[in-house]
């Protein structure tokens, strides 16, 4: 998880969301950018989790 980027998987996720709310968007590429949002929400918050666990572990 070291060389995840937090603020590239969020671009991407917004780029992903202004594809899928596009009416020219073809089906099956809003089911991949449905598929490849699940992928990186569940790294955001592994990344947050783990972050949030590692500051905890900092602070006592």
């Amino acid at each position: 998880m070291e060389n995840f980027d937090y603020t590239a998987a969020m671009a991407e996720l917004e780029e992903l969301a202004v594809r899928v709310e596009d009416p020219q968007t073809p089906l099956d590429d809003i089911d991949r950018c449905l598929k490849r949002a699940s992928e990186l929400s569940a790294a955001c918050r592994n990344y947050l989790r783990t972050t949030r666990e590692e500051l905890e572990r900092l602070e006592k």
